[in-house]
């Protein structure tokens, strides 16, 4: 299974050469047919030549086309190519896949060597989680390891950055189909948790439910709204002014072939479960292929839905009701049940893992590869620090308090664990509301800046709703990723202290 979401990841981020890609007739023009300025495109290819040699005649042949050697962004270059927008774009992609195999030879399949490349660069991180929990469990330290590890990732690559830039460049090259695959699949590892929320719901009243929704609604509003307009806030008292982000790509559209592909693992699997429940040992691990398959087409089903549904349908959403209606049909034709079903797509034992456990199972990988997105936009780190970490402190010092605040209204016991299955869905149910409406939500409140976007998404709905918002604005990612390990260790940082935790305590009663 991974190796062909490996080989779909491969596919989407190998865009064919310039010259296949589409017809010459698609390409910019000059815009007379009987001008002799040269073309855009012409300009482009002049303009590469010339960074590296003289200027030719094409460039210098009137003042207007005329770009000093080496110049990397010209005002009379862009004067003259309307359109080179879209151009520099479709240039610019392919650098994000720098390191990640030649698929022009192929028709833009995946080379051998691609393949290859993907398959240890991604073997190499879920590796170095693997040591890295052991390790910690091995020391007793209760500190997450993969929070341990991004930062070492992010702080070696720092120090790369400043002794040897090509080192740190190779370095990020190396690594980047991992970072590749991860974040084209980023929104699946989140689910799990998602899929499994009726079995942690179901007791529940319809009265209290509507009242725990309703008031975790107003929870993530008001933390979304308080860390982002803190953001803009210290930004403003520290009169920074906001630079442009670094592009970072966005995962490409399924191809059709993908999901045919996932659909046949679906169906064969799905009959093979029902003729035999246990014909890979346990009822879990024979499920697990057909539940997988589910989990993933209906996340490339959702994907290619229309922006205007997807603002009330997102992805992950339709992600987990893929999900749960091959559960409800399995359950009820194999006559287990629904609750057996999603039992099996989370078992949580690692010797007898479902779906759910192996999607999961690439958190820890998806954490340290947050390191490469946040190096990526390491001089936006830096010149915002002062509004990023100070708005990161507010924003976990105001969730816990309204964490309280808001607990003492509802059913559940937020400090005494009595219901620790309904908490956490809680904590789920947060980061549902998070991924479907952040981005409407963010756009009333006017956070518009990558900034204010990322800790807002990350301080109010999670680990959920930074994969949901990951998934449509990569740029936004590396602000979510620290926030996102910021604000549990802030959060522990402040609850350490008795005279915070006893007035927590006090206040949720």
């Amino acid at each position: 299974m991974a190796a062909m979401m490996g080989i779909s990841a491969l596919r989407s981020h190998h865009p064919l050469p310039l010259s296949t890609a589409r017809p010459a007739t698609a390409l910019p023009r000059a815009t007379s047919p009987t001008s002799h300025q040269p073309s855009s495109l012409a300009l482009l290819r002049c303009r590469c030549r010339c960074r590296r040699s003289l200027p030719h005649s094409c460039c210098s042949s009137s003042p207007r086309a005329s770009l000093s050697p080496g110049a990397p962004d010209s005002a009379a270059f862009m004067a003259l190519a309307p359109n080179n927008a879209a151009l520099r774009h479709r240039l610019i992609a392919p650098n994000s896949t720098a390191g990640s195999g030649d698929a022009a030879a192929t028709g833009g399949l995946p080379s051998v060597v691609g393949i290859a490349h993907l398959a240890v660069s991604l073997g190499i991180v879920l590796a170095t989680d693997k040591y890295l929990k052991q390790a910690f469990v091995a020391a007793s330290i209760k500190f997450p390891s993969a929070l341990f590890g991004m930062f070492c990732i992010f702080s070696v690559l720092l120090v790369l950055d400043t002794v040897a830039p090509a080192l740190a460049k190779a370095f990020m090259d190396f690594f980047e189909p991992a970072t590749l695959f991860i974040q084209r699949w980023l929104p699946l590892f989140y689910v799990p948790s998602l899929v499994v929320l009726p079995l942690a719901v179901r007791d529940v009243p319809a009265a209290s439910g509507l009242k725990i929704c309703l008031i975790t609604f107003g929870g993530w509003f008001a933390s979304l709204a308080v860390a982002g307009y803190t953001a803009l806030t210290v930004r403003k008292i520290v009169k920074t002014e906001l630079i442009a982000a670094e592009p970072m790509g966005k995962p490409s559209a399924f191809a059709t072939l993908e999901f045919w592909a996932w659909g046949a693992v679906f169906v064969a699997s799905f009959a093979t479960a029902f003729v035999n429940p246990t014909a890979l040992g346990t009822t879990a691990r024979t499920c697990l292929p057909f539940m997988l398959a589910s989990t993933v087409l209906g996340y490339m089903v959702g994907s290619g839905l229309p922006s205007g549904i997807k603002k009330l349908l997102h992805p992950i959403i339709c992600c987990a009701l893929s999900a749960n209606l091959s559960a409800v049909a399995y359950g009820y034709l194999s006559g287990s049940g629904i609750d057996a079903a999603l039992g099996d797509y989370l078992t949580k034992v690692p010797s007898n893992p479902g779906a759910g456990d192996v999607l999961m199972g690439f958190l820890g990988s998806v954490i340290l590869s947050f390191a490469f997105s946040m190096f990526k936009q390491r001089k936006l780190v830096k010149r915002h620090a002062a509004e990023i970490f100070t708005s990161i402190a507010i924003a976990s010092t105001f969730s816990l308090y309204s964490t309280a605040i808001l607990g003492r209204l509802s059913i559940v016991s937020f400090f005494e664990g009595a219901n620790t299955s309904l908490t956490a869905a809680v904590v789920v149910l947060t980061g549902l509301i998070g991924a479907n409406f952040v981005q409407a939500a963010m756009d009333k409140l006017g956070l518009n800046d990558p900034i204010a976007r990322g800790i807002g998404t990350a301080s109010s709905a999670h680990g959920l709703g930074t994969a949901a918002l990951s998934a449509k604005e990569p740029e936004a990612l590396p602000f979510c990723a620290i926030a996102y390990a910021l604000t549990g260790i802030f959060g522990s940082l402040i609850c350490s202290s008795p005279a915070v935790r006893q007035s927590l305590v006090f206040i949720a009663g």
